[in-house]
């Protein structure tokens, strides 16, 4: 890290004047800036899934990237930074990462300060938000990143929850299809971009809203329950959350439009290969309807997992990291916990779909009881994917190719390629050595590279409380 460093501290005087007016009261988060960057010697893992390449030079002009290579003329007077000894990989892309977070005991709160900056800090340079508890707050927040007078990930904001007869006091419990028709509409126009439907939503709701959401050049995604992913995919679902966990249509007991009790619990024989699973598979890679993984989510109340990361307890309000820690205990102990083997189903089911063709990005889906909080549950999504059979190159393409891909931006992010912007993540060490993103240093966005450990430190011991 010493080149690294050193390479800073001549940066440092250098971004007086040459960083765009809104980001220069956030000077003291800035490792890098400048109109020109070289960074040299990188070990670079692009997002399109191709293996890793050593010496690689990446050149950044602004806010994108001009050049990626092994023999590439750098200009004169450009600020040049040695990554010898380092990974760089695309920013990541969360398609599952709410702006709010839900602590121990199911308190909620907006985490438009410190969830927005963890986020950054963790590499992830762009997030969907795939359910919103306050859209309007949303919307702002994202307007406010964009104008440079916050700290935070690229968002691509969702209008609030659409659901059935059941759902907390912050959903629309829709009562009819005209009523999601309406709904969708109207956060449409005030500039969402996506929808979330939720587990009790019907059939007829569900149409109607897509329908709605198409016609106003918006797309919808579901936590669904009571109705299936075949059905979903059907009525022209754009997306669909969680993998097998929230796929009830192999459970014996369905009934149209009613979600099944402990439909999960049925589902450790299933046959990831057979031809009900393969069937749908076919549906959603025919009809190009992606599936995001959300693994962390669902492992922190799997029984004999390994303990929490200290870190997240470290970044966690005081009173809310003594109940996050608590109950992760309680449920590592098997109290109210996931059945192993589901959670390892749940991983043969995501890369069974990969294999058959189909596209998978990743989440954090900061809700649960609270050991999943923005950015740190994205990077322990990266070591749940190589878990799942996954090699780092695949994993860094779905945690960004892929996520791009389905927000329709793959043009310009999510991968490593001249043109693109300049969202990348430089890791110490090797990454494939390391299995973890924990030693992320420097996050470019935009061409600004933001110093990951002083945003972490800006926001420790408040995360869940603002």
């Amino acid at each position: 890290m010493k080149a690294v460093a050193t390479s800073l501290i001549c940066t440092a005087a250098l971004l007086i004047g040459v960083l765009p007016i809104g980001a220069q009261p956030f000077q003291e988060f800035i490792a890098i800036g400048g109109p020109v960057t070289a960074l040299t010697n990188a070990k670079v893992i692009d997002g399109t899934g191709a293996p890793a390449r050593t010496g690689q030079t990446i050149l950044i002009e602004g806010d994108r990237i001009t050049a990626v290579g092994s023999n590439i003329s750098v200009p004169t007077g450009a600020n040049r930074v040695d990554l010898a000894g380092h990974t760089v990989i695309p920013g990541l892309i969360g398609l599952h990462n709410h702006s709010y977070y839900t602590g121990g005991q199911g308190r909620a709160a907006q985490l438009s300060f410190s969830g927005s900056r963890l986020y950054l800090a963790s590499g992830v340079t762009t997030i969907r938000t795939t359910g919103a508890r306050a859209p309007y707050e949303e919307l702002n927040l994202k307007r406010e990143i964009e104008a440079g007078r916050a700290i935070g990930p690229t968002i691509f904001a969702t209008g609030p929850y659409l659901t059935g007869e059941q759902g907390s006091q912050t959903m629309t419990r829709l009562q009819g299809p005209e009523q999601a028709r309406r709904v969708v509409r109207y956060w449409a126009e005030e500039g969402v971009s996506w929808f979330k439907a939720y587990t009790w939503i019907s059939r007829a709701e569900l149409g109607a809203a897509i329908e709605e959401a198409h016609r106003h050049g918006v797309k919808v995604t579901a936590h669904l329950c009571s109705v299936g992913y075949r059905e979903a995919v059907a009525l022209g679902i754009d997306n669909l959350e969680h993998g097998l966990f929230a796929n009830s249509e192999y459970a014996p007991n369905k009934v149209p439009d009613e979600c099944p009790p402990g439909f999960r619990n049925t589902y450790a024989d299933l046959d990831v290969n057979g031809s009900d699973v393969q069937a749908t598979f076919r549906d959603m890679i025919q009809n190009d309807v992606a599936m995001t993984s959300t693994l962390v989510v669902y492992e922190i109340s799997v029984a004999g997992r390994p303990p929490i990361d200290e870190r997240v307890y470290q970044v966690l309000a005081p009173e809310i990291a003594e109940e996050v820690r608590e109950i992760a205990i309680a449920r590592r102990a098997g109290q109210g916990a996931i059945d192993p083997e589901t959670f390892a189903k749940a991983m043969e089911y995501e890369r069974a779909f990969v294999r058959a063709g189909g596209t998978l990005a990743a989440g954090v889906d900061p809700t649960g009881y609270g050991a999943a909080p923005p950015g740190l549950g994205d990077q322990r999504n990266y070591e749940l994917l190589l878990e799942a059979g996954f090699s780092a190159p695949e994993v860094v393409q779905i945690m960004s190719g892929n996520g791009a891909k389905v927000l329709g931006v793959l043009d310009d992010v999510g991968t490593v390629e001249p043109g693109k912007l300049a969202d990348l993540v430089v890791i110490e060490g090797d990454l494939e050595e390391l299995g973890n993103l924990h030693n992320t240093k420097i996050v470019f966005r935009h061409g600004i590279g933001w110093d990951s450990p002083k945003l972490i430190d800006s926001v420790r011991g408040i995360v869940g409380i603002r």
